[in-house]
C-alpha cells in the first residue's frame, strides 16, 4: 500500500524516570506501557491517558530488557544481575525468579508455538525455559563473546543472534542447531529484526544490513545513522521498518531497498530526544522511543 503523505505527530512525552531507559514493552491490549532502565524498577504507564500509573515493581539491578508473554498478564524482566523475574501485572505477584549462569541478560524472546522463553547470558550462551513452569529446558553456546540481541522469525522456524564481534548467527528454532553464521559488522551487533524473508541487522558501526534470512547473504547495506543503531522495529500492518540510534534520531525506511521515508530528529523540527535513543517499540499506529534523556516519547503515524 502506498501512502501519499506520512506525518509524524508527537502525541505525548512521559517523564518520571531518574536515569537512562533501556527497555520498553506494550501490553497485549495496547493499553499499558512498561519501561525500565537504570532506576532499578519497572514503571507502568496508562496509554489511554498517557500518564504515570504506578511502579510495577522494584528490582535489585538495572533492567536491560522487558518482554510481555503472549496470551498472559505476565511480564518478564531481564536484568544486569543475570536475573529474570516474571511478574503478574494484574495481581502484582512474582511468578518466577531465575538466573542465567553468568553476566547480564541483554535480550529475551518467546517462541509461542513451542511455549518457550529464550534468553541470553553475557557469556555467549542461550537459555531456553518452559513458559508454564519456567524450568530450564536447554542451554547452548552461540559465541565465544557477549551476545546482545535475539530475533525470532515470524514463522518461528529460525532464531537470529548478534554478538560483540559483529557476527550474526542463525539457529533452528526446533532443535537449536546452527544454520548459518557470518561476520557482518565491524563492531558489535546491537539490533536485529526479521521482516518477511529478510534479516535486518544494526550495529555499533552505524550500519544497517539487509540479509537473506536463509543464508545471511548480503542484499543491501546503508549507513542509516551517525552512531550505534540500538533498535529496529516493525509493524506488519505498515510497509516500513523503523530504526533508532545513539545519534538521537529515529527513522522510517522502505524495507525493499532501504530508502529513507522519514527522519525524526530535533534538526528536522521535531521535539525529539536530546540524548541517545536506546529502544524503539511499534504498536498499532504508535511508536515508542526512550533513552538516555530519561523520557519516553509517543509518536503517532498519520497517513493519507
Amino acid at each position: 500500500m502506498d501512502y501519499k503523505n506520512i506525518d509524524i505527530n508527537l502525541k505525548a512525552t512521559l517523564a518520571g524516570h531518574q536515569n537512562p531507559i533501556f527497555a520498553l514493552a506494550v501490553s497485549a491490549d495496547s493499553k499499558t506501557l512498561y519501561s525500565g532502565g537504570n532506576d532499578k524498577g519497572v514503571v507502568e504507564w496508562d496509554l489511554e491517558s498517557n500518564s504515570f500509573k504506578r511502579i510495577l515493581c522494584k528490582v535489585g539491578s538495572s533492567v536491560y530488557c522487558l518482554l510481555v508473554i503472549p496470551g498472559t498478564d505476565l511480564l518478564a524482566i531481564g536484568m544486569r544481575s543475570g536475573q529474570i523475574l516474571v511478574v503478574d501485572t494484574q495481581t502484582l505477584t512474582l511468578k518466577a525468579n531465575f538466573k542465567v549462569e553468568q553476566g547480564a541478560v541483554f535480550s529475551m524472546q518467546v517462541i509461542p508455538g513451542k511455549n518457550e522463553l529464550i534468553a541470553i547470558g553475557e557469556e555467549g550462551y542461550a537459555y531456553v525455559y518452559q513458559l508454564d513452569s519456567f524450568e530450564l529446558l536447554y542451554r547452548f553456546k552461540i559465541a565465544d563473546t557477549t551476545v546482545r540481541v535475539i530475533a525470532v522469525h515470524p514463522t518461528e522456524d529460525k532464531i537470529a543472534f548478534g554478538d560483540k564481534f559483529g557476527e550474526v548467527h542463525v539457529h533452528s528454532a526446533s532443535d537449536f542447531h546452527q544454520i548459518a553464521k557470518e561476520k557482518i559488522h565491524d563492531m558489535p551487533v546491537t539490533s536485529l529484526l526479521f521482516h518477511q524473508d529478510a534479516l535486518f541487522t544494526g550495529g555499533r558501526d552505524a550500519k544497517l544490513y539487509k540479509l537473506r534470512g536463509s543464508d545471511l547473504s548480503l542484499m543491501k547495506e546503508v549507513t542509516p545513522h551517525m552512531f550505534t543503531v540500538y533498535g529496529i522495529s516493525n509493524n506488519p500492518d505498515y510497509p516500513w521498518i523503523a530504526t533508532a540510534s545513539r545519534d538521537k534520531t529515529w527513522k522510517l525506511w522502505k524495507p525493499e531497498d532501504l530508502t529513507l521515508v522519514k527522519n525524526i530528529s530535533r534538526d528536522r523540527g521535531f521535539d525529539s530526544h536530546q540524548l541517545s535513543i536506546n529502544t524503539i517499540v511499534w504498536d498499532q499506529q504508535y511508536l515508542f522511543t526512550a533513552g538516555d534523556d530519561k523520557v519516553i516519547k509517543i509518536w503517532e503515524l498519520i497517513l493519507d
